[in-house]
């Protein structure tokens, strides 16, 4: 598997020293007791939410909506949370991902892919075949056709570079099936890839 270089790297989104996460907890269980502590939480996290739900839907009312959502849960459903020595941004994002594919599910809206180039040429590279631009429009369709769930998996790790903890955070799985899902997928794409004729 050639999934465990990008984990080395440092991801400010994710990275928390065990004295920031200690603080934050604090400040959980102070906003567990009254709300109105939950403030700095929300303007610590507001801005990642809203990020990771317009990237997927292009529509920056519904955005607003959606990430004002996932906080109202949060705070109503804080008494619930429980500290697994990671962010609390992860059970935002938990949240987040559960709104957003409610909304698809409910509306039947047409879900948005955000990539650029360069994450396209990363998931050639991770499954070590040469990126060339006329491969692009190929990418991309291939991209679009991959189910809800892979899409979500290729998402976070090569358009937002989240490290596998994470990303099984999110999605509530363990961080080896994330792992084992996310090297199934590649394997799909490279045979695709490798019988793209150009």
């Amino acid at each position: 598997m050639l999934l465990n270089a990008a984990d080395m790297s440092f991801n400010p989104r994710y990275h928390h020293t065990t004295a920031q996460l200690h603080d934050e907890q604090l400040i959980i269980e102070a906003a567990k007791e009254n709300p109105e502590y939950f403030g700095p939480l929300y303007d610590k996290y507001y801005k990642q939410i809203f990020g990771y739900v317009y990237q997927r839907m292009d529509d920056k009312e519904s955005a607003f909506d959606i990430t004002a959502q996932v906080f109202l849960k949060a705070l109503t459903n804080l008494h619930r949370y429980e500290f697994k020595g990671v962010p609390f941004a992860s059970w935002l994002f938990r949240i987040a991902h559960s709104e957003v594919m409610q909304l698809f599910r409910d509306q039947k809206n047409k879900r948005a892919i955000n990539a650029d180039v360069g994450d396209l040429r990363n998931i050639c590279e991770e499954v070590q075949e040469p990126f060339f631009e006329e491969y692009l429009p190929h990418i991309q369709v291939l991209i679009k056709q991959l189910p809800d769930e892979d899409l979500q998996l290729v998402e976070m790790r090569f358009f937002e570079q989240r490290p596998f903890k994470e990303i099984a955070e999110i999605l509530n799985i363990t961080e080896n099936n994330a792992k084992v899902r996310m090297y199934r997928i590649l394997e799909r794409l490279k045979k695709s890839i490798t019988n793209i004729k150009v």
